[in-house]
């Protein structure tokens, strides 16, 4: 599907790619869950399915490209990050069948309540990486369906999963919050590739607002990335921040689409 955009929603798919590539480098997650209200409010593009569509093969590019310089750095764990991205992939293809069958309101409006429990989560106290250990061997009973139950709700609702991915992955392995966050990526790129092949096959894809969205995560990938390291003393402030926005947008969603649930 082509949507003709102005030169102004092409220049605010560029800005909007950034933010979702800075955060996805920064912290391994955030810039999936905000690519959809984004491109749905910012950039101004209003069919629901398009946009989840678009944004997931967005965020998977995003995602993979800020998997290598995390890499390089030694904060991936492949065997972990390839247990858990295979059932999820499975998972993610389930979820988005279902995800489609579901009413474009309804679904922004489910949407915005995962965005809700995602930031309370993000508010708790996190066990310092100090409390955590590297990850010698994973536990395939833990990672397996843990992996597939992210990927089921990140396939519904069309996003890379990385908050969710990033505590099932220390649920489930044990490994510090750096590694999560590298590792993860893997589960992003791979969950979002899945879930767009899906809507790709049924039309649901611009995959010129695709390319936007890619030129500007590339640049935000490369400054978040190098910011993960630089302020990880800060991290904790940035997460308050962060889940400060993003309730704000969900509760900004919530407004908009609460008719569709015909209460």
């Amino acid at each position: 599907m082509v949507i003709h955009l102005t030169f102004l929603q092409m220049v605010l798919s560029v800005i909007s790619g950034g933010l979702v590539g800075f955060t996805l480098g920064l912290i391994g997650g955030g810039g999936s869950i905000l690519a959809v209200p984004l491109l749905l409010y910012v950039v101004g593009i209003h069919d629901p399915h398009v946009v989840i569509g678009s944004t997931a093969l967005a965020v998977s590019v995003n995602a993979y490209m800020n998997l290598v310089p995390h890499w390089k750095a030694g904060n991936v764990s492949w065997k972990a990050a390839i247990a858990f991205a295979i059932p999820g992939a499975i998972g993610a293809y389930v979820g988005s069948i279902f995800g489609k069958l579901v009413n474009g309101k309804e679904l922004l409006f489910l949407f915005a309540v995962l965005m809700l429990v995602i930031a309370i989560i993000m508010l708790k106290p996190k066990k310092s990486d100090a409390s955590e250990s590297k990850v010698s061997r994973v536990n395939l009973a833990k990672v397996l369906p843990a992996g597939l139950a992210t990927g089921l709700v990140s396939g519904f609702f069309g996003i890379g999963g990385g908050f969710l991915i990033v505590p099932g992955l220390i649920f489930s392995t044990g490994m510090t919050m750096i590694q999560a966050i590298g590792s993860s990526l893997f589960s992003v790129g791979t969950f979002g590739l899945t879930t767009a092949i899906s809507y790709a096959l049924s039309g649901y894809v611009d995959w010129f607002v695709v390319l936007l969205y890619i030129a500007g995560g590339i640049l935000g990938g490369i400054v978040g990335t190098k910011a993960a390291t630089k302020l990880s003393k800060n991290k904790r402030m940035l997460q308050y921040v962060f889940s400060g926005i993003i309730i704000l947008v969900a509760c900004y969603m919530l407004y908009v689409n609460v008719q569709a649930m015909h209460f």
